[in-house]
């Protein structure tokens, strides 16, 4: 089928946009390369290559997203400014991306009578809310302008529903990680940054006292529920899943973990707590099971054996 992926030059967009043209779809991305790499894009395989075409562009331009959704059955949007970090810094701006950029994309998909809106929600949605594992329908007080951004696109997605009779489908992401996760720049995640630190035989910094737990999950998993989520059979309206692994580990145990893996001795280093961040979380993945089908079928531990096998033959995101 003919699908547009915002933000398909990015992390995660990329991987997605490789999945889209492996099974025959022909894929249009929309990306302004403000944190997407060409790189990503530019190592699709020659036999894939003219069923991909790109648009440069932002999301925050309505022209731009009418363009974009034209004569496509599906829109994957991953377009976003990440980082809760960031957001905290710069609010205006992650604002005007993730809210405007993402009420563009909807209007223009509902313009041009797209079959299913699958975007991507964040965990960060649950905010304050205290109890593990997290459940779809019970959230918190939104701790970072980032979060908040997440779960206003949930409420635009619930009115454009409720409105236009449309059918949208969003994702919470737990820490998703993976080849062609960037390590560089002060917004980084954490699995490619404690990566970087090893192999260069550097010591790695945690955030706080390295308690704090995360549900990692590996990219394959967040691109099988895209895939599952634009073809399920749903009804009109709104759906939110989980998408994780079910699992939590804190991240001095992520370190260990992959200190053993690459056999390094250098220990970590301890630096101040991020504000914004929740202390922990694991995701209720019972829905996306039963509804969607998924199956998480790549676990942590496997998949920071792919991500390590990536950053060990140079691979780089320019």
């Amino acid at each position: 089928m003919n699908v547009l992926v915002t933000g398909g030059a990015g992390f995660i967009g990329s991987n997605l946009v490789r999945a889209l043209l492996d099974r025959g779809d022909a894929v249009r991305v929309l990306d302004n390369f403000a944190t997407g790499s060409r790189t990503n894009l530019a190592e699709i395989h020659p036999v894939s290559a003219d069923r991909l075409s790109v648009i440069e562009g932002d999301i925050r331009d309505q022209e731009t997203c009418r363009d974009a959704c034209r004569g496509v059955e599906v829109v994957y949007h991953q377009a976003a400014l990440g980082s809760v970090p960031r957001s905290i810094e710069d609010p205006s701006t992650t604002d005007a991306v993730n809210i405007h950029g993402t009420v563009n994309i909807f209007s223009a998909a509902r313009e041009a009578g797209v079959r299913r809106v699958v975007y991507a929600s964040s965990s960060s949605v649950y905010g304050d809310e205290p109890s593990l594992p997290k459940v779809e329908g019970r959230i918190g007080r939104p701790l970072s302008p980032y979060a908040l951004t997440k779960l206003t696109n949930e409420r635009y997605a619930d009115l454009f529903s409720s409105l236009y009779g449309m059918t949208l489908v969003g994702l919470r992401y737990f820490n998703i990680f993976g080849p062609r996760q960037s390590p560089d720049g002060p917004y980084a995640a954490v699995i490619p940054r404690f990566i970087q630190a090893l192999l260069s035989k550097e010591a790695a910094t945690i955030n706080g006292d390295g308690e704090q737990s995360r549900d990692f999950t590996y990219v394959a998993n967040a691109v099988q529920a895209n895939l599952k989520a634009a073809s399920a059979e749903l009804p009109a309206g709104h759906h939110v899943f989980n998408v994780a692994c079910g699992e939590r580990f804190t991240l001095n145990e992520l370190h260990r973990i992959l200190s053993g893996m690459v056999e390094s001795p250098v220990l970590p280093v301890h630096g101040p707590a991020r504000p914004g961040d929740v202390r922990h979380s694991q995701a209720d993945i019972t829905a996306i099971q039963e509804r969607l089908g998924y199956l998480p079928e790549t676990d942590m531990e496997e998949g920071l054996r792919r991500t390590l096998d990536w950053f060990r033959m140079g691979s780089r995101p320019a």
